[in-house]
């Protein structure tokens, strides 16, 4: 059986997104109210990476008033803890994990100024109630193809935290990551949405 690398999974190409908006960082609070729950871009730039353990760290690092790894305002982070990169490649798989572990130190950061996060799963209604009052989107990654996303990332430095390994928070550099927004800045979800379309639809039938 034949074995493939990271290197040798395509790019995304722009040529299957023909509808969607490009984006780059850094993500203002305008760019963010811009957005439309549903909608799909691609995202270029600098963001961070940070998982639960990390955001536990960041928000005790507030309260405490001290400085940050990174400047939270306009920033958009990842909730991913990506494989040991192979070699020859930048990152290892780097698909996202489930958001609701960063439900209880996402409103903080969005306080702070944080305006995109990315990540796969439900959020809380107070995730939702801070995304509404300070605007910030979520966005959602495709769960299942880390190797594919991966070759999303043209750069990737740890920057804080490396005792906690794969949780430690990156700097990555991307390029055209595709992205649906499924949660805007006026709370409107997709997960919501959709289940409701797809009710009525039947319901058509």
């Amino acid at each position: 059986m034949k074995t493939y690398k990271y290197q040798d999974i395509p790019r995304i190409s722009k040529e299957i997104f023909r509808s969607v908006r490009t984006l780059v960082t850094p993500f203002t609070n305008e760019n963010a109210r811009s957005l439309r729950c549903g909608e799909t871009v691609l995202l270029s730039g600098e963001i961070y990476t940070a998982r639960d353990a990390a955001h536990a760290r960041l928000a005790e690092a507030i309260r405490q008033d001290e400085p940050l790894p990174f400047r939270v305002e306009n920033a958009i982070v990842y909730y991913v803890g990506p494989t040991p990169s192979m070699p020859g490649s930048v990152i290892g798989s780097a698909g996202p994990t489930t958001s609701y572990r960063m439900d209880a130190f996402a409103p903080l950061l969005i306080k702070m100024g944080l305006t995109g996060m990315i990540g796969k799963g439900e959020r809380s209604p107070e995730v939702i109630s801070a995304m509404k009052e300070h605007g910030a989107v979520y966005f959602g990654a495709i769960g299942g193809a880390g190797a594919l996303l991966a070759r999303c990332v043209e750069s990737s430095e740890v920057i804080a935290y490396e005792d906690l390994e794969a949780e430690a928070i990156r700097k990555l550099t991307v390029k055209d990551m595709p992205l649906t927004v499924v949660i805007d800045c006026k709370g409107n979800d997709l997960y919501t949405k959709g289940r409701a379309e797809y009710l009525q639809s039947t319901n058509n039938k």
